[in-house]
């Protein structure tokens, strides 16, 4: 099995820290989309939109979107981390979901990306502004839901243990940092952000984001 990936993505890290965190080896390449390597004739080949992650098998088989290839790892394996039960599935399902529409657009698209890629900054100041300010309104909204309702006084957001949600949640959640987040207005967020940096998987997924973030200044997360 081969993952095409670029460590610096977020969608990257939804899939390398499901990997790691759950001990399921994989072919290492690496890629850089920000010197255009994902437009190579043999990536285009596999993925033609030109994105990453990519997942590869030894009999040929290639999937692409990140929750698309963990749900599938998940249930290859057969890892209750993706719930075998049809209700806790639909959950986990949900919440996966929810993260990857309107908390995408709203905290991340609108918000934390005008802060990190240079397109983005080149924008129009009046344009960056009144975007910043779209995502800033949209994230506070979904964050409180997310503080309140979904994880709570739970350890994780589908409950007291972990499942796919998590991982797709954690790079979308993280990329606040570069708005210069630190979720002290969200504690049952920044609890649960501890918590899944003290796994296993974090750091071997995490450690381009990390060095991004100390590069940057941003000093949200607890970076050793």
């Amino acid at each position: 099995m081969k993952l095409i990936y670029d460590p610096a993505s977020a969608s990257s890290r939804i899939v390398t820290f499901f990997l790691h965190d759950q001990g399921i080896a994989f072919e290492d390449r690496k890629i850089t989309i920000a010197t255009g390597e994902q437009h190579q004739p043999e990536l285009v080949l596999v993925n033609p939109n030109r994105e990453v992650p990519v997942l590869i098998e030894r009999n040929g088989f290639s999937l692409t979107q990140s929750s698309a290839i963990i749900r599938h790892v998940a249930t290859k394996y057969g890892l209750d981390i993706y719930p075998f039960d049809e209700i806790r599935r639909a959950k986990v399902d949900e919440a996966m979901s929810w993260f990857q529409t309107n908390f995408h657009i709203f905290h991340c698209a609108l918000l934390s990306y005008t802060y990190l890629l240079p397109d983005m900054q080149r924008l129009d100041p009046k344009t960056l502004a009144m975007m910043r300010a779209m995502g800033a309104n949209g994230s506070e909204k979904y964050l409180t839901v997310l503080n309140d309702h979904m994880i709570g006084a739970n350890d994780y957001v589908c409950g007291n243990t972990m499942t796919l949600a998590d991982y797709v949640g954690a790079a979308n959640v993280s990329l606040g940092v570069f708005a210069g987040m630190n979720f002290s207005n969200y504690p049952n967020v920044a609890r649960w952000l501890d918590t899944l940096q003290s796994r296993a998987g974090w750091a071997p997924a995490y450690a381009a984001f990390e060095r991004a973030v100390r590069h940057l200044h941003a000093p949200a997360l607890k970076i050793a």
